[in-house]
């Protein structure tokens, strides 16, 4: 049982970006299921103040793992062979490219997808977002609950 935390991470620093993935994964691990993050093993990104460019980042260059190369490869492989794609776009100011990515990615393995995101006001409201979803609520607990019924026998 494995699920990707896909959301947006430009104009967040490190704990913006990781805090919801890390209560994501504990709540997660409580019922045997493993959760990845996109900045698991990625420390050494904490300096940055708030992420942009991931080309631009200096810090980026510590890790072949944190290059934009590095970055889609992994993240890539993440959305095509988990079993459920959780996203978290609640609180979304512009739209994730990565993110969008990530979602075509596991669509196109048939992998379920589970999005919290606000009923309305969002800027991922798209028909073709939507018609990708296969869950959507309004907070990530409720897509990290609704990640859980998928699993259980």
């Amino acid at each position: 049982m494995l699920v990707y935390l896909a959301g947006p991470i430009s104009g967040l620093n490190y704990e913006g970006a990781t805090d919801w993935r890390e209560f994501a994964k504990g709540e997660l691990k409580q019922f045997g299921i493993k959760a990845l993050s996109p900045l698991r093993n990625q420390e050494h990104l904490k300096s940055v103040a708030t992420f942009t460019n991931a080309a631009a980042e200096t810090e980026r260059l510590l890790s072949p793992m944190s290059t934009p190369r590095g970055l889609t490869v992994r993240d890539r492989w993440d959305a095509m062979r988990c079993d459920v794609l959780l996203v978290n776009l609640c609180g979304a100011t512009k739209v994730s490219i990565g993110t969008v990515m990530e979602i075509a990615w596991a669509d196109s393995k048939g992998i379920p997808i589970v999005v919290a995101m606000e009923d309305e006001g969002n800027p991922h409201e798209h028909a073709m977002i939507n018609e990708t979803i296969g869950f959507r609520v309004p907070t990530i607990w409720d897509a990290i609950d609704v990640t859980r019924q998928l699993f259980a026998a």
